[in-house]
């Protein structure tokens, strides 16, 4: 059995039941921009399938990914100046049950040093699957534009799409546990979109809109997609950014990928004109990007960042 290092203190949490109203997007089905606007209205969240990612690419990643957790603690830490990390969250005291490797998607990622710590191999196959998770990000992204009747319909995936996109890849292992532990605390992620896939080991839960955490089922060959903070201002509030967090009390180790799309730093984020209806006013203030992650990034995991951009009533 896997353990952290510094594991976190025993808590009690509430029991949840397995969430079976999660939405199903079916990309081939003709109606999957209804379906998708839909979910992003009820739950901001929904899982994706017939996504055209290859599973064996993922699966493979996978795991190259859990033979570099299963190592020793002391040739981990010699990764640490290449994004891995251990039970500490952020930089505001929020600690968890987890250990990950967080890279930015624009950065070099296999430089001579890195090569010291992950093979060659490794590199090459998060490069296959960021290219083929940003194509799959911009293809829902895309889909919305067209649910909500909005030109064009590159209006949202650009954000993700450019070449200065400061987008994230996250890999979380949250290692097996006889009791329940807080994985990742509640939070909401503070980008546009994005875009995860487990192994089949459940932990996820996302809160409903009358705050009810619910825990969504595993499913390794489909991929699970939230709105986040910035997408939710792009609407208006149409779409509501999900509340989620990661509950471990299983026996087996839990991998997770999420790819988190962001716009570049200095991208100004605000209500879409071309969704705005004759005398709607906007909820939030315009902001940047770069302002966005200041924000969210100097306060507790669980905090309401939105509220810090929204207009007074």
């Amino acid at each position: 059995m896997v353990v952290l290092s510094q594991p976190v203190e025993h808590i009690n949490l509430p029991t949840t039941n397995n969430f079976t109203q999660i939405p199903v997007v079916d990309l081939w089905n003709p109606n999957a921009e209804t379906e998708i606007v839909k979910a992003c209205q009820e739950f901001g969240f929904f899982k994706v399938i017939n996504h055209g990612v290859p599973i064996e690419m993922v699966n493979t990643l996978e795991s190259q990914a859990l033979s570099f957790f299963n190592l020793s603690q002391c040739h981990k830490n010699k990764a640490s100046p290449f994004g891995y990390g251990n039970k500490k969250i952020g930089q505001r005291g929020d600690t968890g049950w987890v250990e990950y490797l967080l890279f930015g998607t624009n950065t070099e990622l296999d430089s001579q040093n890195s090569l010291d710590i992950f093979p060659h191999d490794f590199w090459l196959m998060v490069r296959k699957y960021l290219s083929a998770i940003k194509e799959l990000a911009c293809e829902v992204l895309k889909r919305m534009a067209d649910g909500l009747n909005i030109e064009p319909r590159t209006v949202l995936s650009r954000l993700v799409s450019a070449e200065k996109s400061d987008s994230y890849f996250r890999i979380n292992h949250y290692p097996a546990s006889d009791r329940k532990e807080l994985g990742f605390g509640e939070h909401t992620d503070p980008q546009v979109i994005s875009v995860i896939r487990s192994n089949n080991i459940s932990g996820l839960e996302i809160a409903l809109k009358d705050g009810t955490w619910v825990q969504v089922p595993p499913d390794p060959n489909s991929f699970f997609i939230t709105v986040d903070d910035c997408l939710q201002v792009l609407t208006n509030g149409r779409f509501r950014s999900v509340k989620h967090r990661v509950i471990t009390e299983s026996l087996k180790e839990r991998i997770s990928m999420i790819h988190f799309g962001g716009p570049p730093s200095t991208e100004k984020i605000a209500p879409l004109t071309s969704l705005m209806e004759q005398g709607e006013e906007s909820l939030y203030r315009e902001f940047t990007w770069d302002d966005y992650k200041k924000a969210a990034f100097n306060t507790k995991l669980a905090c309401n960042r939105i509220s810090f951009f929204e207009k007074c009533p």
